[in-house]
């Protein structure tokens, strides 16, 4: 009869666990049970829910905290320039409360208004756009109401009836001008 041998490789013995260990590894490894691991996940899922009604309800804020500013920068977004216009108001309303007998003194008078109302215009950088006579025609900046017969080269101003304004490079009022007719 042959013997068998017993005794295992090294390989083999690397390899196969013996009963005892295999108990020991089980033993120190948590088992969760089902029911424990759907009460984790559900206290996941609500503190998710949580974060995510925060989350949104923050974004609503924003949004109409946002709203809001906007809704005040239309409301007082005139309300620098409007402050100095209330001096050119407070002139007009004395030059008509005034005892004028002297045409140059109302005329003087009106001028100093006049400079107050550009100063207040230049302050809320709204600029005139006043063409000078034999300056090119710019649709841009100009409305041309009527073509005249002129000596002067064609589409050019020949006179200006009303001046224009623009704020910030925004075309306001263009202004209203005639200008010469091709020959």
């Amino acid at each position: 009869m042959t013997q068998e041998n017993h005794n295992p490789t090294p390989e083999q013995e690397n390899s196969a666990e013996s009963p005892v260990d295999a108990g020991v590894d089980q033993a120190t490894a948590e088992v969760k049970t089902p029911e424990q691991e759907i009460a984790e996940l559900n206290q996941k899922l609500t503190e998710m829910q949580d974060n995510f009604l925060r989350a949104k309800a923050e974004g609503e804020n924003i949004r109409r905290r946002a709203a809001e500013d906007v809704s005040k920068a239309h409301k007082f977004a005139i309300e620098s320039f409007a402050e100095h216009l209330v001096p050119v108001t407070d002139s007009l309303y004395a030059a008509l409360n005034a005892e004028a007998v002297d045409a140059k003194a109302f005329k003087e008078g009106l001028e100093i208004t006049l400079k107050q109302l550009l100063s207040a215009f230049e302050k809320g950088r709204m600029t005139e756009i006043n063409p000078a006579v034999g300056d090119k025609f710019d649709p841009h900046h100009h409305q041309a109401i009527a073509s005249v017969p002129s000596d002067q080269e064609a589409n050019t101003v020949v006179s200006v009836l009303q001046r224009g304004y623009s704020i910030a490079d925004r075309i306001l009022r263009p202004a209203l001008v005639t200008v010469s007719a091709p020959k």
